[in-house]
């Protein structure tokens, strides 16, 4: 049997901090936020990609218009080479990326967007533009810029934009 005093102090704490909803909210945001981009990329031709496609070509695309190996696309995403290949391969079979010669060493290979890879990630930026704009709408412009310039004050800056959210999550 639950003891009242117990049970209210229970309350009480979850009542005053709500602790732990933060992360589970933030990520909530974010799920429903990248639900959203697919559900739309999926209307606009791009019905086979995936979270994890997304940040891989991210990761690419930091390589600038020569490419990135998949060692750099691992490194960058926090995987292993053999993973980074494995999601690379698949972006290649969707016709996202492509494989050329690197023209500074002949025994590398460097991974590139295709025209329908950066569409994609064109089409991303343009989406997530619209959501962001329909979060405005919802909660006022303000609060969006006041949620975006409190998270930058606690959000580190040099994690800010990390990749390597697919190998936190559990692999690419």
């Amino acid at each position: 049997m639950v003891d009242q005093s117990d049970e209210r102090n229970v309350n009480q704490v979850v009542d005053e901090g709500k602790g732990y909803e933060l992360p589970l909210l933030l990520f909530a945001g974010f799920r429903t936020l990248i639900d959203r981009l697919h559900a739309r990329l999926a209307d606009e031709g791009h019905p086979d990609l995936r979270p994890a496609y997304g940040f891989a070509m991210q990761a690419v695309a930091a390589g600038g218009p020569a490419g990135a190996t998949a060692s750099d696309v691992g490194r960058r995403l926090g995987v292993s080479k053999q993973a980074a290949g494995k999601t690379v391969d698949r972006l290649l079979a969707l016709d996202y990326a492509e494989r050329t010669d690197d023209p500074t060493d002949a025994r590398r290979k460097l991974v590139r967007l295709t025209p329908r890879g950066l569409d994609a990630l064109a089409r991303s930026a343009a989406i997530f533009d619209e959501l962001r704009a329909e979060w405005a709408s919802a909660l006022g412009a303000e609060r969006v810029r006041d949620l975006e310039a409190a998270l930058r004050t606690v959000v580190p800056p040099e994690t800010a934009f990390r990749l390597d959210a697919t190998s936190w999550l559990g692999g690419a």
